[in-house]
């Protein structure tokens, strides 16, 4: 469990797998989301966005990465693991954490729109059976010029591009 403390160089490291997700979904021209999940210092999952691709609503970067990680551990509870994403969990996504008992999760945008964590709410203060703990802003910069590129080029290509 020695993951679950907050550590400015781990959190850094993992953040920087998920970018390396969320660039593969940049790729393919979804929206640009990565995630990972890891345990005991070692990556159990990854995930990308692929809602586009896939044409699934349920296809999130975190969903995709949990899915992973339940397959992976046998079983549909994550006990010590952290989900490392670059955008703030939305309302689903949020969900699944709670559901999967992920312990930890660490985000680097924040996401101002539909962000369940801190910004316009907070599942996780509300009385559910598991409240995982938080860390934000980890390479936010970083994942929030990823998603600026994303959305600016998408721009430029024009409607119905």
């Amino acid at each position: 469990m020695a993951d679950l403390v907050p550590d400015e160089k781990t959190d850094a490291y993992f953040m920087r797998e998920a970018l390396k997700e969320a660039r593969r979904a940049f790729d393919l021209g979804e929206v640009p989301v990565g995630a990972v999940i890891v345990r005991n210092g070692e990556v159990v999952s990854t995930g990308h966005n692929r809602r586009e691709t896939g044409k699934n609503a349920l296809y999130h970067a975190e969903i995709e990465a949990i899915d992973g990680a339940c397959k992976a551990l046998g079983g549909w509870r994550l006990p010590g693991c952290t989900l490392y994403v670059t955008l703030e969990p939305c309302p689903m996504c949020a969900g699944a954490v709670i559901n999967s008992r992920v312990e930890r999760v660490v985000y680097g945008a924040t996401d101002f729109r539909f962000g369940s964590v801190e910004s316009v709410q907070n599942i996780f203060s509300l009385p559910y059976n598991h409240q995982p703990a938080v860390t934000a802003g980890v390479l936010g910069d970083e994942c929030t010029a990823l998603l600026r590129e994303f959305f600016k080029r998408l721009r430029e290509k024009g409607p119905g591009a």
